[in-house]
């Protein structure tokens, strides 16, 4: 009766363990052609592009376009030291476990295409930052950001929701873009609507005196080495073409813990 009990008890851990070891097989392969999929718009540029609207969308579109814009690359838990502010970036200005809800540290040398090399992202690869934030240090609300963002016009947001947090913008550089959403304040300013939502040139001074942060995916796409000056612009969600920056997108919002 032991050996008949040890060997039905065999067969069950076997059994578990190979439905366990399939199902991780099927969970990478589904992984690795998932990250395929991202990856082939970096390696074929110019054919999703064709499928883009052309300048004359973007000059008369709603949103006026910043240009010549000095940008740097951040991400999502880099370290403090001096060339950001000595700011680490584990958490953002919306999201205490930034890196955590991320999923990993965004690495910008170890890459994989446009993706970190170390695992797939929980949320949006394609980010950036810009300096405004519409909440005060105290985290309150600033009643400005109504007149100053224009989609605010007959939207509703709880208490604690940004109005800022996941939106898009479109980034150009030679010709091609880019389309990402906001998810941090930067580079070194937090307060400098006249540049971010006016046409204002940026208030920094400091560092590189940059106007724009983007994340690492941005930087591959575009072809941005080191510091470089891009235009930008405001855009509806629903105007955002496909691309790698759709196949995660993040809706997340505030996270204070």
């Amino acid at each position: 009766m032991k050996k008949i009990l040890f060997f039905i008890i065999f067969f069950f851990c076997v059994a578990a363990l190979v439905f366990l070891s399939v199902r991780k097989y099927e969970e990478r392969k589904k992984d690795v052609a998932f990250r395929n999929e991202i990856n082939s718009y970096l390696y074929n540029r110019g054919e999703g592009e064709g499928n883009f609207p052309g300048n004359e969308f973007w000059e008369s579109y709603g949103y006026p376009i910043h240009r010549n814009i000095i940008t740097t690359v951040f991400w999502v838990g880099e370290k403090a030291d001096e060339d950001n502010g000595h700011i680490a970036n584990s958490m953002s200005a919306w999201d205490s476990k930034w890196e955590e809800h991320f999923g990993g540290v965004d690495d910008p040398e170890e890459r994989e295409g446009l993706l970190p090399d170390a695992f797939t992202p929980d949320e949006n690869p394609f980010y950036f930052a810009l300096p405004y934030n519409d909440f005060t240090d105290e985290g309150k609300r600033k009643t400005e950001v109504f007149s100053l963002a224009g989609w605010t016009d007959g939207a509703e947001f709880s208490d604690g929701e940004s109005l800022l947090k996941n939106r898009w913008i479109r980034i150009e550089k030679n010709g091609r873009s880019a389309f990402a959403q906001w998810e941090d304040i930067g580079p070194f300013e937090e307060d400098d609507a006249d540049y971010v939502f006016g046409g204002d040139p940026p208030k920094n001074t400091e560092g590189k005196i940059a106007g724009l942060d983007v994340s690492p995916a941005v930087r591959d796409y575009l072809g941005i080495g080191g510091v470089e000056t891009v235009d930008w612009q405001f855009v509806e969600e629903e105007d955002v073409p496909d691309g790698p920056w759709k196949k995660i997108i993040t809706k997340s919002q505030v996270y204070r813990n």
